[in-house]
This record gives C-alpha cells, structure tokens and sequence, in this order.
C-alpha cells in the first residue's frame, strides 16, 4: 500500500508522527549541497557483522557533532568531527522548521540500499526526532510497523527533501532504502539526530 500518493506533509499513523516536505531545499541548493558534501567529507567503509559474518557496509558514512560524544550502531562506534559550515547552515534551517534542536548528525553515502532497521540506539533517548535530508538520487523509503501487519507504507524520498520522525516510530517502526539491481546514481542522506549523555 502506497499511502502517500498525493503530496502532504503531516501523517498521523499509529505510535508515530511522520512529516515530509519533497521540496525543503530548491534544485540549485540540493545540487550544491550534494557536490560540496560529497567532496569534503572524510567518508569511511567500516565493517558490521550481521548473524557472525563481518562484511563491508554498503554505504559509505560519517558522523559530525557539536562535541566529541561518540555513537554507536551495529558493534560499530563512530567518532564525530566538527561541523562543517554547510552542515550548520542545513542544520540551522532544519531546526527552525522542525523547532527541534540537534547536537549531531549521520551522513550516509548509499551506492545501493540498507536492510530494515530503527534508530533506536540508548543514546538517542526513548523517543528521538529524527531528521532525515536527502540529495541525489530519489529512493523509496520502506517502513513498516513491528506487530500491525497491515501498516506497510513507502514514501520516494526526493532530491532536496526532508523527513522528520517523531514519537514512537522508533520503538514501533522498522525503515530501508530498498536494494536495487537498476543502475541508480548515489544518494546522499543527513540525519539529524541529539545525542543525550548515558
């Protein structure tokens, strides 16, 4: 089921609160964005083991912060580094938006997809907002709830777009970027989250 046919920007679903607005940022600042984060970010391939095996992800990431506070996901810890003025600027404009303040963010370069997963790490409190930018190449997001069966949705995740998660999606709600075999240019995925102190 397909349950965002028509452009809306809130959803009320159960144990979550979904916001998408396709056009945040304008085709000449997307592209903008997109090269300049690209090109400056110190990317890194780590390892994850899944059921014992160790394999590259498929995606390459880093991790910027207001401090030196550390995130982990999947046995892996990732250090963060300064914020870069581009990254301020987007995330002073998400803040402003989502009236939400974010100390850190999680940027993704995704040559292909993920498997379903939640945000659902300690250090992001019970229930994060979590606020999702992507540039490049548009992707269909998956998510679906843990025990309601039928609450199975996707949304296309456009270039220059935001998406915000709120309340208990992350307790409730699984989420991926499909794999594909089409041959599909990069994505570029910022996510905003705070960081709280254990």
């Amino acid at each position: 089921m397909n349950l965002f046919s028509q452009e809306k920007q809130h959803f009320n679903l159960p144990n979550a609160e979904l916001f998408y607005i396709p056009n945040f940022f304008s085709k000449e600042e997307s592209d903008s964005y997109y090269k300049t984060v690209k090109t400056d970010t110190n990317w890194q391939n780590d390892d994850i083991t899944l059921f014992g095996k160790t394999y590259k992800q498929p995606r390459l990431t880093a991790l910027f912060g207001e401090s030196d506070q550390p995130y982990g996901y999947s046995n892996i810890v990732m250090h963060p580094e300064s914020l870069t003025p581009t990254l301020k600027t987007i995330k002073q404009r998400i803040e402003t938006t989502s009236k939400h303040k974010f100390n850190t963010v999680l940027v993704n370069l995704y040559r292909d997809g993920n498997g379903w997963h939640a945000d659902n790490e300690k250090e992001l409190g019970e229930n994060p907002v979590i606020a999702s930018v992507s540039f490049g190449e548009t992707r269909p997001f998956h998510f679906k709830h843990r025990t309601l069966k039928e609450q199975r949705h996707k949304l296309n995740l456009e270039h220059g777009s935001l998406l915000i998660m709120k309340g208990e999606m992350q307790q409730h709600w699984l989420h991926q970027i499909a794999k594909t075999k089409k041959l599909i240019e990069p994505r570029i995925n910022l996510t905003f989250r705070e960081l709280t102190t254990l």
